[in-house]
């Protein structure tokens, strides 16, 4: 019984996992093009499907604990060796699994992009304002600072 409902919990998060994936390749392209409705957008659906597996991780944990398992890989083995389903079981957790560290690895992408996007942007800023002068080469090869930087709005 409990292994058939924690199978059916695993079965139902393949859709919203494929679904948080394909958001994140299309978040990973709207982070290049700078697309900001479409970010904003992209961002709602994910805290929702994020929410979704997150309750169904937490029904799959109880069911274990319930058993007093581990709430863990080896918890779900142990069930799964007293069970008539448990290869199918630990087969489509592994799929699970393996879809779940796909969406942690694009999310891992983006939040690169992002912090490549957020230096760009200070660092054009700094420009733009007259922040820190940059930092030129002089006739021996060392580093030299400019005296006074002027912001570009004033140049």
């Amino acid at each position: 019984m409990h292994d058939t409902h924690l199978l059916q919990l695993i079965i139902d998060d393949f859709a919203p996992a494929q679904q948080l994936l394909e958001l994140l390749q299309t978040e990973s392209l709207a982070l290049h093009g700078r697309d900001m409705p479409l970010l904003e957008e992209i961002l709602a659906h994910k805290q929702a499907l994020i929410i979704l597996l997150e309750q169904h991780g937490r029904k799959r944990s109880e069911i274990l604990a319930s058993l007093n398992l581990p709430t863990n890989r080896q918890g779900l083995e142990q069930l799964a060796s007293q069970s008539s389903i448990g290869e199918r079981l630990l087969g489509q957790s592994d799929v699970l699994t393996d879809l779940l560290a796909q969406c942690q690895a694009a999310n891992a992408n983006n939040g690169q992009s992002i912090l490549v996007q957020q230096a760009a942007t200070a660092n054009q800023l700094k420009i733009l304002t007259g922040g820190e002068p940059p930092a030129l080469y002089d006739a021996r090869g060392s580093t030299s600072k400019l005296a006074k930087p002027r912001p570009l709005s004033q140049a």
